[in-house]
């Protein structure tokens, strides 16, 4: 018998999950036991990145999910399996479905399709890659790798970084919508991106989240407000009786697509701000309000 975990329960997920919440949770787990994020233990990271690529493997297959659903790991256990080898023809033992970049990536079953364009011309963005795009398991010697923290606006819109790597002055540059994990792969080393949180802005993928205050007449009369955005303050409508928490939406003012045309867009939840404390004037006036409706 199998001791084996259940692939389901390797990935958080039930056998009912449609085919983007199995590769949103196969994102969020391989991201989270990448090897390189757990350098005290790497070789039990190791394992449970292996387990993780196993697992995707199969449930995101149709015909090695159905036969597993089925009869479970003996599924691709010798003469007992249905199926023979779950990633015959398939899985690359040494890669895994979390390994690609600009030049290699072709749609189909990657889970991080969509995050970056085919890249073009000779600059060493050509091998740019998203969310580690090399593999903890390859056979070829590991280049040095370095860790570069830089500010939330800087990811957003690009710059350029002079750093000392191995003795020597290098000018890094990072493009605009990097993120966190981006990495950037040079001849004789790679530089994995970190960003630093802003105070105002929040991110998801390329959209924008801020938050905006609105005294209480703007909510009630509505008006016109102005909005921190990231290039320049936008202008912004309010209608009348606006709800605590209504959510807006601006096309186009997110972060912008890595290597492509295009950016995510801005959501801005709109807060109503109450006033701590009130003067007798404004007491009375707010009673004949409530009087009057």
């Amino acid at each position: 018998m199998s001791t084996k975990r259940d692939y389901y329960e390797i990935l958080g997920i039930t056998k009912s999950a449609s085919d983007a919440d199995i590769k949103a949770a196969y994102r969020k787990m391989a991201l989270q036991w990448h090897p390189d994020k757990h350098a005290n233990d790497k070789k039990a990271a190791e394992e449970k990145f292996k387990e993780i690529n196993e697992a995707y493997q199969v449930v995101s297959d149709p015909k090695k999910k159905q036969a597993y659903d089925q009869f479970g790991h003996s599924a691709f256990e010798g003469a007992a399996g249905m199926g023979g080898n779950p990633f015959a023809g398939g899985f690359r033992t040494g890669a895994g479905p979390f390994t690609w970049s600009y030049s290699t990536s072709s749609g189909g079953g990657n889970p991080f399709g969509g995050f970056a364009d085919d890249a073009a011309g000779g600059d060493p963005f050509d091998i740019f890659e998203q969310f580690f795009g090399g593999s903890g398991f390859s056979r070829q010697p590991r280049k040095p790798r370095y860790s570069l923290t830089i500010e939330f606006m800087d990811a957003i819109k690009g710059a350029e970084k002079t750093v000392i790597i191995q003795g020597n002055e290098k000018k890094i540059k990072i493009p605009p919508g990097a993120n966190d994990g981006t990495r950037i792969q040079y001849a004789d080393f790679d530089v994995t991106i970190d960003v630093r949180p802003d105070s105002r802005f929040s991110r998801e993928g390329n959209d924008l989240f801020v938050e905006q205050d609105i005294s209480i007449a703007t909510a009630v009369l509505g008006g016109q407000i102005e909005v921190e955005a990231i290039d320049k303050p936008v202008k912004l409508k309010v209608r009348q009786g606006t709800q605590p928490n209504t959510l807006i939406r601006l096309r186009g003012e997110g972060v912008p697509h890595l290597r492509g045309k295009g950016r995510g867009d801005l959501y801005i939840r709109l807060k109503v701000s109450i006033p701590e404390k009130i003067n007798s004037r404004q007491r009375e006036l707010i009673k004949q309000f409530e009087d009057a409706s």
